[in-house]
Order: structure tokens, then C-alpha cells, then sequence
């Protein structure tokens, strides 16, 4: 499905569940695909816990960008590709998410889109190398519950314990989640079943 948006047109993948009792709604880092292994782990978790899963290749991705510009332009998209996709299914409790960039997409904007929680996967903290810069807040601001699964690793940094509602950090694994991402989607798909209808 191709959802247009102010920065031209989204795509969005869906894999529909038996008797869905949720829809999971997730997307991709700056320069990544909704490809990406963790990405397809946690569907197929998410599938077999009976939720719904929409893959969304964001606007900048679709027209070849590997940056996704300022964070207010690439919000407002995501608000546009959330309404429509929401609307599929406006009876189930929402749970968005995604790895990296698309992390931090789904804390800035899940009280707007009414999520009930947010999956941070290999959620960046900070540039590599400059913990200076952390992004912390934009966890803590969420206004809803947030996993967050990151590697031991991972270059970007791993979040605190007291910035998320759950902290899972994998040992062995870095920024790409990709040593073991069926763990990583065993993870999600528990905590998805808090979120159930």
C-alpha cells in the first residue's frame, strides 16, 4: 500500500494476523529497509502472537534519501501514514515502533498517534562517540510505556534502566541487532502481550 504524505509517497507492508488482537506498527533506521533482521523477527513474532504488523518504508527511504531530515518533517509524514493505517483497524490497541531513527520516530509521536507503547529497537542514544549528546529525553517523553532492546555493543550507546518502562540489553549484540534476532523478536512479542485487547 503507498500512503502519500507531504514528503511524497510512504509504502507500508502488511501482514495480517487470525484474530488480531493488536496492530504493531513499525519502521526502519536512517539508511535501512524495514527488511532489516530484527525487523522481520519481531514480525514474525508478532504474527504468531496474533497481531497484526504494518511495515512502513518512510517517505525519504522511498525517494532514495539516507537522511530523514529535520525531526518535525519526518513526524508530520509519520502522522499522516499512522491515521490511514490506524484506520484499517481502529478497534485494536496500537503498539509502534522501530530500530534506530525509526525509534526515536515512534517515542516523538506516540501519544499523538493515542499508541499504547512504544518498541525502541537499537534505540541510538547518542551519536557514536559524543554521549554528550544524549537522546534520552525523547524516551523519557514518550508518555507511554517503552521497550527498549539494545546490544551490550552498540556504538550509539544503551539507554539507562530508568528511561524506558523495560530495558532488555543483549550481550554480543551491536547497532544492527542481527547475532540473534529471533531472540530480539521473543522479547517484543512478550511484551506485546501486555497490550493485548
Amino acid at each position: 500500500m503507498e500512503i502519500m504524505t507531504a514528503r511524497g509517497p510512504a509504502r507500508v507492508e502488511i501482514d495480517e494476523a487470525e484474530r488480531a488482537r493488536l496492530l504493531l506498527v513499525l519502521t526502519h533506521g536512517s539508511a535501512g529497509s524495514v527488511d532489516a533482521p530484527d525487523l522481520l523477527a519481531v514480525r514474525d513474532a508478532a504474527l504468531a502472537a496474533r497481531a497484526h504488523v504494518a511495515r512502513v518504508t518512510q517517505a525519504f527511504r522511498v525517494a532514495g534519501a539516507r537522511a530523514p531530515g529535520t525531526p518535525a518533517r519526518q513526524d508530520e509524514a509519520w502522522l499522516t501514514v499512522l491515521a490511514r493505517v490506524r484506520a484499517r483497524w481502529p478497534e485494536l490497541p496500537l503498539v509502534q515502533g522501530g530500530r534506530s531513527n525509526g525509534a526515536r520516530v515512534a517515542c516523538r509521536t506516540a501519544t499523538a498517534v493515542g499508541a499504547a507503547a512504544v518498541v525502541a529497537l537499537a534505540f541510538p542514544l547518542h551519536p557514536p562517540g559524543k554521549p554528550e549528546r544524549s537522546r534520552a529525553e525523547e524516551l523519557r517523553g514518550a508518555g507511554v510505556d517503552v521497550l527498549v532492546v539494545n546490544g551490550d555493543r552498540d556504538p550509539f550507546g544503551v539507554p539507562e534502566a530508568a528511561d524506558a518502562a523495560r530495558l532488555v540489553v543483549l550481550p554480543g549484540e551491536g547497532h544492527d541487532l542481527k547475532k540473534d534476532p529471533a531472540r530480539v523478536g521473543e522479547v517484543v512479542a512478550e511484551w506485546l502481550k501486555l497490550y493485548w485487547k
